[in-house]
């Protein structure tokens, strides 16, 4: 993944586990190249000692908003340029534009992103031996290894299905940011070959929500994607998904009320106006430094990245010295070069309180957002690999990562960036019409 500063060379050796970096990661998503969820419904039921893969998992609550006016008008974007098109055919000649957000039928996605606490949950459930299988673990999220972006720790000694645990409280209702495009896909499979328990639509502030209690599957390599497959896409019509970016660019900025432009908003929190930079950008998060939850709600709208000229929204676990938080990372990195590099930290979902037209909250900042659109590689970069597309801009990056044009991509399984970049998450969708007692899956 290109990044947007210069390159920045990372030296040193790690604590624990040393990692090699080919360039700074102040901002993922670069003009050159480039879960929603709920709540942790009930922890593993798993006795001390172990149990049976065949005993259920954890139970999670999913809560998605309803994505209607199918068939609605794609539009046009040159990437990471502040402009909107009614057609590519009006964008200027070889820009590479793209037709992007048109969708032809209704849907789901999550109205918030996949929290730790529900990450955890999928863990314990998916690999209940603790052993990082299938690369779901690596101990640089750890909060020893990692005391400031660190969020899950793991006991080779706790029972079986209780290894993992969220490193402080104050991360359990976080987006996981350790994620790429496998593990997001392997999360969808639990929830796809999971129980469904029970299914609730609700409205709230004039959208519709769709609340799904789920009991998790330790299934993870088959069910809506076959990971035996790299380019691996949907393979049934009805259930969760990780979102196309067509689905994730409708839910964050396709106004059914005709607002924005050519009925598209600028940013997933505000029409904004395109063509004024970061005029018209919502104001930044301010965090509570002990706890990461959003303490100027009031100023609207608002969203979680590094707005020019003011500090990033940042934070530690208030359990964690000082000391620590500011120099120990297990990359090596010496305190100024890491004071530099790592600035913006991950908030508690939802409490930017800014919706998108669909009601979704923090598709803009806070952690960027895989989907599952398969994209040619960046010229230069090799054709072996399976890059696909993430949207949502960062807590670390800069307003222009939440425009629509900010069309970004990255290996599905660059396993350097899943070590160093905190700010990769996943937000859930749901396709076709799913019901408890159905022939799906295990349910």
């Amino acid at each position: 993944m290109h990044v947007v500063s210069g390159p920045t060379r990372i030296r040193g050796r790690a604590r624990r586990r040393p990692l090699r970096a080919a360039a700074g990661v102040a901002a993922l998503l670069a003009a050159s190249a480039l879960a929603g969820a709920g709540s942790v419904a009930a922890a593993p039921r798993s006795p001390a000692g172990g149990r049976p893969a065949s005993v259920p998992g954890s139970v999670i609550t999913v809560t998605t908003v309803k994505v209607g006016d199918p068939g609605n008008p794609a539009v046009g974007v040159v990437p990471f340029t502040d402009a909107l098109y009614r057609s590519c055919a009006d964008a200027p000649a070889s820009s590479g534009c793209l037709m992007v957000g048109g969708v032809s039928r209704p849907y789901e996605i999550g109205q918030l992103e996949v929290t730790v606490g529900q990450w955890v949950a999928f863990l314990n459930t998916a690999d209940p031996a603790g052993t990082g299988s299938h690369g779901l673990y690596d101990e640089t999220e750890s909060g020893t290894a990692w005391p400031k972006y660190g969020q899950i720790d793991r006991d080779m000694h706790a029972g079986r299905g209780r290894h993992y645990t969220v490193a402080y409280p104050q991360w359990a209702d976080k987006p996981y940011g350790f994620a790429n495009f496998l593990r997001a896909a392997r999360f969808a499979n639990s929830l796809y070959n999971g129980r469904l328990i029970s299914k609730q639509a609700t409205s709230s502030g004039g959208f519709d929500q769709v609340g799904y209690t789920v009991e998790l599957s330790a299934t993870t390599e088959r069910g809506m994607y076959d990971l035996a497959r790299p380019e691996t896409t949907r393979t049934h019509g009805t259930g969760f998904v990780v979102p196309s970016q067509d689905e994730w660019i409708k839910a964050a900025y396709y106004d059914p009320n005709g607002g924005g432009t050519y009925s598209y908003w600028k940013y997933p929190t505000n029409p904004g106006t395109f063509g004024d930079g970061d005029a018209t950008a919502p104001a930044p998060t301010v965090l509570d430094p002990a706890t990461g939850d959003v303490t100027n709600a009031a100023t609207q709208p608002l969203a979680s990245y590094h707005a020019s000229n003011l500090p990033a929204p940042t934070w530690c676990p208030g359990q964690v010295p000082a000391a620590d938080c500011s120099t120990v990372n297990p990359l090596g990195l010496d305190p100024a070069t890491y004071a530099a590099i790592y600035q913006g930290s991950l908030s508690t979902v939802g409490q930017a309180r800014s919706t998108s037209p669909w009601g979704t909250l923090d598709q803009g900042g806070n952690a960027v957002e895989w989907t599952d659109t398969i994209a040619p590689p960046p010229v230069g970069q090799s054709s072996a690999r399976v890059w696909r597309r993430l949207h949502g801009g960062i807590s670390n990056a800069p307003a222009f990562q939440m425009w629509p044009s900010a069309v970004g991509l990255q290996p599905q399984d660059n396993v350097f960036f899943d070590h160093v970049y905190p700010w990769l998450g996943i937000r859930i969708g749901v396709v076709g019409d799913l019901e408890p007692g159905g022939s799906h899956g295990g349910w």
